[in-house]
């Protein structure tokens, strides 16, 4: 089978895949009368219109009432887009294009994996282009061009992740042989690479500590106010698949919450409409719309709620830490050639690897906040999300603090688990002497 062919028909696969997911529930609500419009041309409409919304393209909603969109100063009057992106539910088609991609890097030989790629996603952005023309209507309008090709972002990234992983070298995957080209490069360019290939390393793993470490937040917080959740569910009387449907859209923005806890613990705050304004060092938010998860919001002054940003600073520990034995400090290393005052040489590299690594990790949190932040096109909840420029500041800020403090703990913490490891040496040694 010719590879453009085999993409094309991988590419079909993963769009009716992803397309079923989305709509499996909608018809669920449908079967129990749980729409007023019980067309079934509405039904599919409504479904390719959250395929496309999954994916990333905005909706702009019409007819919502007088006064919708003015009375914020979102739009036109009755009008609003809806460009919330449900995280969550975006990891489905990439995840099915990571998978697609890996076949296809599996079916390809070196450098002809572009032929596959060009008929996946020609495919791909027709699915989307005709959905996008299908499922407008006067109510939701959505730009073609949109529809087109924002699909093709999540899509075309998952495809590359899985074909790089199924390859396992981008010289494999594309031809190009980037260790041959390294090694015709001079000694201080080598070094110069190493030592900022690490720093983004760094600042990877600060970013994702300090993810992971907002994601326990949330799960505790989620915890100590499960009974105002389940107050909620009670009052919205959704019933069994109601409240089913209900939890797998909040499953949906689980991301975007982690996103918005992330932001939350750094200081900056996150934004709950139009004048509403969450955050660890101050809380000033109006009236939310009943959504469940909502009711795990901390209200009131918080006593404690500045030892949040410790957070951020923990990952920057691990993140100086992990570079201390990752052992590639050269700047560290030519600057102390150049000047031998060390206090002076440590200093001012260790400040140096703070900046940069707390820069790498804040521009990976302003990524997410903004493809965390977005409206819900309607009232106030037109603004939703904490501010991605602000939001990288503080947390680079923040990480940098934690860089530097790891970096220079890290000899103290690597002298103690040497300590340790020569303790277990000297016990093992012992029980095999008795």
């Amino acid at each position: 089978m010719p590879l453009w062919l085999q993409g094309a028909l991988e590419s079909a696969q993963a769009a009716i895949i992803s397309a079923l997911i989305v709509v499996l529930p909608l018809v669920a609500v449908w079967f129990t009368n749980g729409f007023q419009n019980r067309d079934i041309e509405a039904l599919a409409r409504l479904g390719g219109q959250a395929w496309l919304l999954i994916h990333g393209v905005p909706l702009q909603l019409a007819n919502l009432g007088n006064g919708a969109g003015s009375a914020t100063g979102a739009g036109a009057e009755g009008s609003g887009v809806l460009s919330l992106i449900p995280l969550g539910l975006t990891l489905i088609p990439f995840l099915l294009a990571w998978r697609a991609g890996r076949r296809l890097a599996r079916a390809s030989y070196t450098d002809q994996l572009w032929q596959a790629l060009l008929g996946s996603w020609a495919v791909y952005v027709s699915f989307s282009a005709a959905t996008g023309f299908v499922c407008r209507t006067s109510d939701v309008v959505i730009n073609l061009w949109a529809a087109m090709f924002i699909p093709l972002i999540p899509f075309g990234l998952g495809m590359v992740v899985g074909a790089r992983r199924e390859s396992g070298s981008w010289s494999r995957l594309i031809g190009v042989d980037a260790v041959d080209w390294i090694a015709r490069t001079s000694q201080h360019s080598r070094w110069a690479g190493s030592y900022l290939a690490s720093a983004a390393k760094a600042g990877f793993l600060a970013a994702m500590a300090a993810v992971s470490l907002s994601a326990l937040l949330l799960a505790a917080d989620i915890f100590l106010h499960w009974t105002q959740i389940i107050a909620i569910y009670e009052g919205l009387e959704a019933g069994a698949l109601g409240g089913a449907v209900l939890t797998i859209a909040q499953l949906g923005y689980l991301p975007n919450l982690v996103i918005y806890t992330l932001a939350w613990a750094s200081g900056q705050g996150v934004a709950l409409g139009v004048g509403s304004q969450a955050g660890a060092l101050d809380t000033a938010v109006g009236p939310l719309p009943a959504i469940p998860v909502l009711g795990a919001l901390p209200h009131g002054p918080l006593e404690y709620g500045a030892a949040a940003l410790a957070l951020p600073i923990i990952a920057g520990i691990l993140a100086g830490w992990w570079f201390l034995r990752e052992g590639e400090n050269h700047f560290d290393e030519w600057l102390a050639i150049k000047i031998k005052a060390r206090w002076f040489t440590a200093t001012c590299s260790t400040l140096v690897l703070g900046v940069l690594i707390g820069t790498a990790a804040g521009l990976l949190a302003g990524g997410l906040a903004w493809l965390a932040r977005g409206s819900a096109g309607i009232g106030r909840l037109t603004e939703i999300g904490p501010d991605p420029l602000w939001t990288a500041v503080w947390l680079a800020a923040e990480v940098g603090i934690g860089v530097v403090i790891g970096y220079a703990a890290g000899p103290w913490l690597e002298h103690r688990q040497k300590l340790r490891e020569a303790d277990l040496d000297s016990v093992e040694y012992d029980a095999d002497r008795a």
